[in-house]
């Protein structure tokens, strides 16, 4: 009987020279990039507009047929009537365009 030398033929055995990661080495390597994308989110993300100048309001009383678009139209330069509607509802912090008559909107003062 001959003794013949037994290379290793299993598939699961990485080349020689490649890294094998470990369950613990992934979640390792997932949680860094984790953290890396983060703390990059944080530093690139404009400052919070909080630390900004507020901007100057005064009020105005809805009144009856009154629509945010008239009263953007009445405050706004001449074509930006759209974006001024944009702005109410972002300086109210309204869920949709509607208003009521006798309710009170926060616009910015002339």
């Amino acid at each position: 009987m001959s003794i013949a030398s037994h290379a290793p033929t299993s598939a699961r055995l990485a080349p020689r020279g490649s890294v094998r990661l470990t369950r613990r080495g992934r979640l390792t390597v997932f949680i860094a990039a984790l953290v890396a994308a983060v703390g990059l989110g944080f530093t690139l993300t404009p400052d919070s507009s909080a630390t900004q100048e507020a901007e100057q309001t005064e009020t105005v009383l809805v009144g009856t047929g009154d629509t945010l678009w008239h009263i953007a139209g009445r405050i706004a330069e001449p074509g930006g009537t759209g974006a001024m509607v944009d702005h109410l509802i972002e300086l109210n912090d309204l869920d949709s365009a509607m208003l009521i008559a006798g309710q009170e909107l926060e616009v910015p003062a002339a």
